[in-house]
């Protein structure tokens, strides 16, 4: 076992991902607090091809260093709009006939692992506010609420892991 060399990666140039055909997956970032989370979650939007991120409410937007930091480029590469309200976000993608769901636990929510879609679904996930989810006025507009199972303890899981776990996920089924 030997750790790979960067040219044996396969690594993408800007082009060639602006170029590429996306996952038709659509990340909705509800009033996100922290620079970093959302650097981090371009740089996983990065890795899995998707489509776009919107960016909602008082979520830091690119250009910004601290971003940046975490994101590594992906702010250059990913698709991302800003949208005042999640709200406006939400109509436009159910405009454009996108399932859209957020990543919280509700009553009624669909475990990860049970979540089903047709291979060429487009979907919207909203991730939510570190401290207080997704806004609760933006859930009726949802046709549901995922839920990633957990066991532990703590049933909390900072939003770009989330956003990790969920994307892989849906990736993972979709390829």
């Amino acid at each position: 076992m030997r750790k790979l060399r960067l040219e044996e990666l396969g690594r993408k140039s800007v082009d060639e991902f602006k170029q590429s055909e996306k996952i038709p997956v659509v990340v909705v970032l509800d009033n996100i607090r922290s620079m970093h989370n959302v650097g981090s979650v371009f740089r996983t939007a990065d890795a899995f091809l998707i489509e776009a991120i919107y960016l909602c409410g008082y979520t830091p937007q690119p250009p910004h260093r601290d971003i940046h930091k975490t994101a590594l480029g992906a702010t250059e590469t990913v698709h991302w709009r800003y949208y005042a309200t999640t709200r406006e976000a939400v109509e436009e993608l159910r405009n454009q006939d996108y399932e859209v769901f957020a990543v919280e636990q509700v009553t009624d929510s669909i475990p990860l692992n049970q979540l089903y879609q047709e291979p060429n679904e487009k979907i919207a996930l909203i991730f939510g506010n570190e401290v207080n989810g997704v806004d609760a006025a933006v859930l009726p507009m949802c046709k549901g609420s995922i839920e990633i199972p957990q066991f532990g303890m703590k049933h909390s899981l900072n939003v770009s892991i989330a956003a990790g776990i969920v994307l892989w996920e849906l990736v993972r089924k979709k390829i």
